[in-house]
């Protein structure tokens, strides 16, 4: 007689085992295609529109209920995504989200029931200063996640790459449009250096309660 385990049906995810993978070997994974150029293409339009409409608001440092504006430590500015009240192309973002998440709590068993995003805008001249993703009396925010949204004409000289401060080192990405960083908050430092064109983004957090 089967188990209730054994009797679910499951299909294993090649993507996936990898980002598992990756997050087990060295705390972090990186994703050239995790989206398809159109649903980059959407979710930039989609980002500068609400840009337009002057939803965004300057960055903090602290979490959302005790938060501190430094420019001296980040410039970005950012707008928190309701999954409440998405639009299309959003939409899709979270179906993807929702996906891994789902498959990382069936195969790892990571309890992540929690999460949030938002998009960020890096004007010229901003970056954020090497740190932690998590703070002094919060520890549920378990992976983080970054999605670049610049033009597909981005180049290495534009700035704005990601530094993960590894244990032996230091890994540095370039901020190009479609690629996702995944990595562990509670473990990796990092820090965004200066941008010299604006950057555009979607980050956040898988979380457990």
């Amino acid at each position: 007689m089967k188990s209730l385990f054994e009797s679910i049906s499951f299909t294993e995810n090649v993507l996936y085992e990898n980002i598992i993978a990756d997050l087990g070997s060295k705390q972090y994974t990186i994703i050239d295609d995790f989206f398809t150029r159109d649903e980059v293409t959407a979710l930039r339009a989609s980002l500068l529109q609400k840009y337009e409409e002057d939803s965004f608001k300057k960055s903090a440092i602290g979490n959302r209920t005790n938060e501190v504006i430094k420019a001296k430590v980040r410039g970005d500015i950012i707008l928190w995504i309701d999954e409440q009240n998405i639009n299309v192309s959003e939409q899709l973002f979270f179906d993807k989200i929702n996906d891994l998440k789902d498959y990382l709590n069936r195969t790892c068993f990571l309890g992540i029931n929690q999460k949030e995003f938002h998009y960020a805008i890096y004007p010229e001249g901003t970056f954020y200063k090497r740190h932690l993703d998590t703070f002094q009396y919060d520890d549920r925010r378990k992976l983080s996640f970054v999605c670049y949204l610049n033009e597909e004409n981005w180049k290495p000289e534009n700035g704005g790459e990601l530094v993960l401060y590894l244990e032996n080192g230091e890994e540095t990405i370039y901020p190009f449009p479609g690629k996702v960083v995944i990595f562990e908050s509670q473990i990796l430092e990092h820090e965004v250096k200066p941008v010299n064109t604006p950057r555009l983004s979607i980050t956040g957090w898988l979380k457990t309660r």
